[in-house]
């Protein structure tokens, strides 16, 4: 099988444009098309294609700062920036800003924070988006410098809005959030990194401290030639909604949770 550099030269060649699996997952998402397998029947070959690790090519999206203003904030007062991005998809996102990241010497406290409508703008307690969009916005406005992506395009880990909430139909039926996600022929984790990767670039990062419990962010980022000086914990409570989503995270997608222990999972989660 080609790598995606050998791809890229094909490409060029026969005027062909050429793009991952998770990039085509996210556009499908975003123009709220059905994915190409939505039965019970043929969910289990899905995952099995879709779990190759695939995010990581280490491709990395350039990005254009468009626009830049002050973002007077209850996180930050008035030191903070907003800078508005664009993806080659069309998809916007936003990075807000404290100091100056790109002087020499500076290690930024970084949060790349997927977009979560139902978890940030709604209070959903059935995740942890929203708490912990809001510990980082005010960790980082206490820090010297610092910078969180908001990366929008990434709902439920890449599926799309309505293709989350079907997720949440079928966790509503007994699924934990990952057999969900391969019930509707989603991968576990179908996001993409390169544009965000691309974000921090072009804001002059070059080494952060990190705050996530999701070591595949540490990953992506290093495989991008970023140094992650270190990752710290963004742990939030536990309550009896986000419960059995939390244990799936730490059980079956290795998310550092040293504060939720197997204990804390509901009686009858799926491991």
């Amino acid at each position: 099988m080609a790598r995606r550099p050998a791809l890229e030269v094909y490409g060029q060649q026969h005027d062909m444009p050429i793009i991952s699996i998770a990039e085509l997952v996210t556009w499908i998402s975003a123009h709220g098309l059905t994915p190409l397998a939505t039965g019970t029947e043929n969910a289990g070959v899905v995952a099995e294609t879709q779990e190759a690790p695939e995010a990581d090519n280490a491709a990395e999206e350039a990005m254009a700062d468009l626009a830049t203003a002050s973002l007077p904030s209850a996180y930050g007062g008035e030191d903070l920036a907003i800078h508005a991005f664009r993806d080659s998809r069309g998809v916007e996102h936003v990075a807000l800003v404290k100091g100056n990241p790109a002087v020499q010497g500076a290690v930024p406290l970084v949060r790349m924070h997927s977009e979560c409508v139902t978890g940030d703008a709604l209070g959903s307690l059935r995740c942890d988006c929203g708490t912990q969009l809001h510990a980082a916005l005010r960790a980082i406005g206490k820090a010297e410098s610092g910078v969180l992506v908001y990366v929008r395009g990434h709902e439920g880990r890449g599926i799309g809005l309505v293709n989350k909430i079907r997720a949440y139909e079928l966790q509503d039926a007994g699924l934990d959030t990952v057999d969900a996600n391969h019930r509707l022929g989603f991968a576990t984790d179908a996001r993409d990194w390169a544009a965000a990767a691309g974000i921090l670039r072009d804001l002059g990062v070059g080494q952060l401290d990190l705050l996530t419990n999701n070591p595949d962010k540490v990953r992506a980022l290093e495989a991008r030639g970023f140094l992650v000086r270190k990752r710290i914990a963004l742990e939030t409570p536990v309550n009896p909604h986000n419960r059995a989503y939390l244990h799936a995270k730490r059980q079956r997608m290795g998310h550092s949770l040293s504060h939720f222990s197997v204990s804390d999972a509901p009686a009858d989660a799926t491991v």
